[in-house]
This record gives structure tokens, sequence and C-alpha cells, in this order.
């Protein structure tokens, strides 16, 4: 951490979260300052999914904030995150986003490492012809790749820079875990992925996964054809120390008087679907929710949208640029009936997604207008002031204001 950066003074300007000063999507100190006190501080990163390494020698680069890592499975099955930068020049050892290796071997000078980052091998180590070489006390047991600690929760892969971090179940807290174990009740296999760059600050994107009200509003979709209307059964929850939530709606049985009676303005009779089987909703986990989205701070989405199953992970790329990777999700035993349902299905999301493209988009408005004043403010008084859950209603940015509950508590401001 730079001198600068190590002396940066940023005090919150209000007692409380329901404002938030425009600087903290702008100022290239305070994001310098994130990488350390959050990313690599006491949170769990989301790192990859365990059915993407399922065998020894399997790997996948990935980040937890700007720091690059390698998650791989070792030959005894278990999985390691190591940050992807050899110990000696601090070059990248993997390149490729994903693979299946013996060892991992950085190209610039051949230092190799096992799959749990083992420093195993250093060319001309004994020099040649008995000239050069390593000093005879280089401890080589010293000078392995970092390691992360690792906890898999349900198939999903999460990485720790800190022991201060508590267990993950903890983290997040057991109601939202339990949302975790609904969604994922079967082994998992990856459909495909899609990412795209957003031209906006990284908590942008995560404060507008936790604003469950815009979806009414912004995604005209979502009203038009009932994936998420505001007089849907359903709620917010939120952890006991606020920093992770999940925002549901459910469906419920009325027939179709229920659309007539909405007080947000429907387009239903102005738009149709000529295929109307990508709103099909097989109901597959056991209840009626049509719509889930939880976060897991600083950097998780998980996302179920009828049968739109998916993960999305959040990659910081500087102040102004945030990049967006999205996992589309399966079963194993899904049939082909239902892989082509959740192919249909996830039209809805993804970068040029019927829902999610409007997302794509406002976030950088907001990052535009943000520079005109830094000391202004961005206001969330939906729902009060207060962080607590809302049962029945999800217009309230209570969830947002948790946002910045845990990023202020990480960032000690």
């Amino acid at each position: 951490m730079s001198s600068a950066v190590a002396s940066f003074d940023f005090a919150w300007p209000h007692e409380d979260t329901s404002r938030a000063p425009f600087r903290v999507y702008t100022d290239p100190d305070l994001y310098a300052l994130e990488q350390e006190r959050i990313f690599q501080g006491p949170v769990w990163n989301f790192l990859a999914l365990t059915c993407e390494i399922p065998n020894p020698g399997d790997y996948k680069t990935t980040f937890a904030g700007d720091a690059p890592i390698i998650v791989a499975r070792a030959q005894d099955g278990s999985i390691n995150a190591l940050v992807n930068r050899c110990a000696h020049k601090g070059a990248l050892v993997c390149y490729k986003p994903k693979g299946n290796v013996r060892e991992f071997n950085c190209v610039y000078h051949n230092w190799t490492y096992d799959l749990a980052g083992n420093l195993t091998g250093i060319a001309f180590k004994k020099g040649v012809g008995g000239k050069g070489g390593l000093d005879a006390d280089f401890q080589q047991g010293e000078h392995g790749l970092q390691r992360l600690r690792v906890e898999v929760y349900n198939g999903l892969i999460f990485g720790t820079f800190s022991e201060k971090t508590p267990s993950f179940r903890d983290y997040i807290g057991a109601e939202l875990a339990s949302n975790i174990d609904r969604v994922f009740i079967k082994p998992l296999k990856v459909v495909g992925y899609h990412c795209q760059v957003l031209p906006n600050n990284w908590k942008l994107y995560a404060e507008n996964n936790k604003d469950s009200y815009h979806a009414s509003l912004l995604h005209v979709f979502h009203n038009t054809f009932g994936v998420v209307r505001p007089n849907m059964g359903g709620g917010v929850k939120i952890s006991d120390d606020g920093w992770h939530h999940l925002s549901y709606t459910q469906r419920e049985s009325l027939g179709d008087e229920v659309v007539a009676k909405e007080k947000v303005r429907s387009l239903q009779e102005q738009y149709k679907l000529n295929d109307v089987t990508m709103m099909e909703h097989k109901l597959e986990l056991g209840d009626q929710i049509t719509n889930a989205i939880q976060t897991v701070f600083p950097s998780l989405v998980v996302q179920q949208i009828l049968n739109a199953l998916a993960v999305r992970q959040i990659q910081p790329k500087g102040v102004d640029r945030t990049e967006l990777v999205w996992t589309i999700l399966g079963f194993e035993d899904d049939d082909a009936s239902m892989q082509e349902l959740r192919l249909k299905v996830n039209n809805l999301v993804g970068p040029a997604g019927l829902i999610s493209m409007e997302d794509g988009c406002v976030g950088g408005w907001v990052q535009r207008a943000a520079k005109a004043d830094p000391d202004a403010m961005t206001i969330m008084p939906m729902g009060g002031k207060n962080i607590e859950a809302s049962l029945g209603s999800r217009v309230t940015e209570a969830a947002v204001r948790g946002f910045w509950k845990g990023w202020r508590e990480c960032m000690g401001v």
C-alpha cells in the first residue's frame, strides 16, 4: 500500500448510512484502500464452484478484488486458492482461464509449484558448470505461492486472506444460508457463462442487487409478464450484521385478477411473447418463489429467476470499471426439456437480458453524474433509516443501508 493511501483520511459525514457521499464511487485512494481492508480483509470472497474443477489437476483463474487467484483441485481432492503471482519476480503463473495440469510453471524463469502452491523446482538452482545458482542458505520452503483460507459451502468455493473471518455459515447467518441450501438442492453443472464490463464503480452494482424496489420500475418486463410485481408476496431478509441480504417474490394462485389489481402501470395488453414457454416455471425447489436475489458481501450474487439459476461475481477493475461474470447453472440430472427451459429463461439475464440489460447502464449514469460534486450525497430513505427485514414488502432500501454498514465497518470509517 502506498504511503499516500496509508495516510489517506476519510470520515463518513453522517451518523447513519441512509446517505453516502458520491466520493465513495470516484475516489481512487478509497478504491485502493478497499483492496486491503475489504477484499483482503475479514470477508469471504466468492471464487468458483466445485463443479468447475471436478478432477485432480483442474484449475480456474479468478479474482478477489484486484488480486488474481488460482483455484485448484489437488491430487487428494482438496481445493486450494492461491495468489496467481510467482514468488520470484511476481509474474502471473497461470494466464489461461482454466485447464488441467500436474503442476504450475511460471514461464518467466520456470519456477514450478505443486497444486497446493509449494515451490517444487527452480531452474538453474545449482547454476551452470558449477557457477551461479542459489546460495546454500536459500529456504525453498518459504517461497511458495501465497495461500488463502478456503471454505466450500454447498458447491460454492470461497477464499479469505484473513484469519479473523468466521466460518461461512456464521458469516452470513443460518437464515440466509438456508436460501443457498434451498436453491442448490442437487449437484450442479455449468450451463454457460456471460461476462460484461460495467462503466461504473463496483459498489454501484453491489447496491443495485440490494435495491429490490427498483425492479418493478426500471425493469418493465417484470411487470408486463408477471415475474415480479409490487403486490406479490415475498419480502427482504437481512443478516444480523446487515452485510448480506435476500430479496424474494412469491407467486400465489390468485388467477388473472391479480394483474388487474396492480397499482403500477402494466403493459400486459400492449406486448406479447411469440414464445410464451420462456416464462414457464417448473416448481423444482419445493415452493412458489419466482424470483430470489441473494447477496453475500462483498462480491457474490446468488440468483433464482423462475428456473434460471446462476451466480454472479463482481470483479472490480478500477475506480470506474467493473467486470460482472455470470455463471449459468443447472443440475446434473436435468433432462433435455429442463435444459432447454433453462436456456430460454436465461434470456432474461446477462448483458442483453430482457430484464438485466437496464442494470448494465444505470450504474454508468450514476458514475458520470457523481463526478459533478463528490461531496454531494446519494440518499437512501425508502423504508426509513433502519437496517431490518421487511417481510411482505420490498419497497425498502434497508439492504442497501446494510451494505454501507458493512463497508464502513471493514474500512474503519
